[in-house]
Parts: structure tokens; C-alpha cells; sequence
């Protein structure tokens, strides 16, 4: 593809527009807002004592309750966790909790540190979350864009033993809009701020790295995503091998992580399906 063609696959951003990418953001905010509004559970708790991250933990109850990991998107530059837990309260409703953490977004941070970070986070969920209501065996990684790359991150192999996890600690995943391969990054606007070559891209793209464990996965794009987003999933999906692709119709690539919060959307049915295993 040429370099104009990229940029029309994987800028989500020119394709909505200004105004309704605007719009979005602010219903991002506004919605975070309303689902943690007296819910409870614990914020700010540093999960990485390397780069002092914190996470927050939503919709806890009694016991030991499944939890969802929500990595935000904003390709790796953007968005916090502030803005990422607009699934909260409906997932608490069912009995599920939920953990967002920030990363420390490029270019303040490499892309390996991002994926360091959000490692270390499961990480923590597995270690920590039982004194937080949460059950270390039943974690679920989701994430929209960026996140979902991250998600991908999480899901492949060899990372899991360094930071003394079991090769499963992740029982299910769910990326939206993902990026799996990410080489196509280092032509686009993006890598003006992320910085990556060939060979990082390369060593940083799930679809590259070695599988250990195949977890259950939900690969979810929006039917009115970027074209390059959609090839991503299409093509990395029957490739895990285990799992399924939800396209979301009438959704685009910013509002279709609002379906989470929805158990009845066929998105937010199929994650609890996956948390609920």
C-alpha cells in the first residue's frame, strides 16, 4: 500500500471527522463519570513500583468476583484511565469487577515499556487482586485500539514466566479494533510520536511472537472501522484459533466499546461469556 492508502486504513480519526471525534471523547468522559458515581471499589492504587502507574479497581462486591482488565486505546499517546471505565457499572450489575490502568503514554515511554507496563498490571491483578475482591483465576484482558494491540501483547507467550506467572493467568481476552501486526504503524502519523522501525515493529506485533496458551478470545471491530483495522482482525483471528470475530454493526471504531457496557449487544454477551467461563 502506499503511504496515502495507510494512512486512510489506520487514521480512525480523519475518518470520523473533528466534530464527531470530539463528540466521542466527551461521551468517553461522561460515561466513565456516571458508571463509577458511588460504585464501589478502590482507585489510584500504584500496580508498578518502576514507573509509580496506577490502576483502578470498579464494581467490587462480596467474595471473589471475575475481572475485566480494560486497556484504553488512543494509540499509545493518548487517553487515561479516567476517561476508560464507562463499563463499570454495568459489568458490576453482573457480577463482574473491573480494573483500568493508565500507562505511561509515548513519547514519554517506549512502546516496550507500555507493554512492560500493562504486563506488570496482570501481573498485579494476579498477585494482589484477591485483597481487592478480585479472583486471580478468572481474568479477563480486553482493550480498543492501541489496547487492543496491547491485549494482543498480553496474549501471546514468553513473557509470562519472567514476572512469575503461570502461562494461562490470562483466561480470556477480548481486543476491539486491535492491531496485531503493527509494521504498517511505522509509515503513518503515529510513529512521528511512537518512533519504531521495522525490527521493533516487528518484535512488538502479537501475530509475530510465540503462543504458549491459546486462551478463549472475542475479537470485536466495528463494521464502520478503518479498513486497516478490520484486515487486522479478519486476518489474525482464524489464526489464533481460538475464538471468535464479532463484527458490530452500525459501530465505528470510537463508539463500539460502549456495546461492553450492554449485556444485551452481542459485544458485552460475549464478554461475559468469556468472564463467566
Amino acid at each position: 500500500m502506499s503511504d496515502e492508502e495507510l494512512d486512510a486504513a489506520y487514521n480512525v480519526r480523519r475518518k470520523a471527522g473533528e466534530e464527531l471525534f470530539a463528540r466521542h471523547m466527551e461521551r468517553y468522559r461522561a460515561e466513565s463519570e456516571r458508571a463509577v458515581d458511588g460504585l464501589p471499589g478502590r482507585p489510584g492504587i500504584v500496580y508498578d513500583e518502576a514507573s509509580g502507574e496506577r490502576l483502578d479497581v470498579w464494581g467490587t462486591g462480596e467474595g471473589l468476583r471475575p475481572v475485566f482488565v480494560y486497556l484504553h486505546g488512543g494509540y499509545w499517546m493518548a487517553l487515561s484511565r479516567n476517561v476508560s471505565s464507562f463499563m463499570a457499572r454495568g459489568l458490576w450489575e453482573q457480577g463482574v469487577a473491573t480494573v483500568v490502568p493508565d500507562y505511561t503514554l509515548a513519547p514519554k515511554a517506549s512502546l516496550e515499556e507500555i507493554v512492560r507496563q500493562v504486563r506488570a498490571c496482570v501481573a498485579w491483578v494476579h498477585r494482589h487482586g484477591r485483597d481487592h475482591g478480585l479472583d486471580p483465576e478468572r481474568i479477563v484482558v480486553g482493550g480498543s485500539s492501541a489496547g487492543g494491540h496491547l491485549t494482543g501483547m498480553v496474549m501471546a507467550g514468553g513473557w509470562q514466566e519472567a514476572f512469575g506467572l503461570p502461562r494461562d493467568v490470562v483466561k480470556g481476552a477480548m481486543p476491539i479494533s486491535g492491531l496485531f501486526d503493527i509494521r504498517p504503524i511505522t509509515r503513518v502519523y503515529v510513529n512521528d510520536v511512537v518512533g519504531l522501525d521495522l525490527e521493533r515493529a516487528a518484535a512488538l506485533s502479537p501475530a509475530l511472537l510465540p503462543v504458549e496458551h491459546r486462551c478463549p478470545a472475542v475479537f470485536v471491530v466495528a463494521e464502520d472501522d478503518g479498513e486497516g483495522f478490520l484486515e487486522q482482525s479478519r486476518w489474525f483471528q482464524p489464526r489464533w484459533g481460538a475464538g471468535e470475530l464479532i463484527v458490530a454493526p452500525g459501530r465505528d471504531h470510537f463508539d463500539v466499546v460502549f456495546d461492553l457496557a450492554d449485556p444485551e449487544s452481542r459485544v458485552g454477551a460475549a464478554l461475559l461469556g468469556l468472564v463467566r467461563r
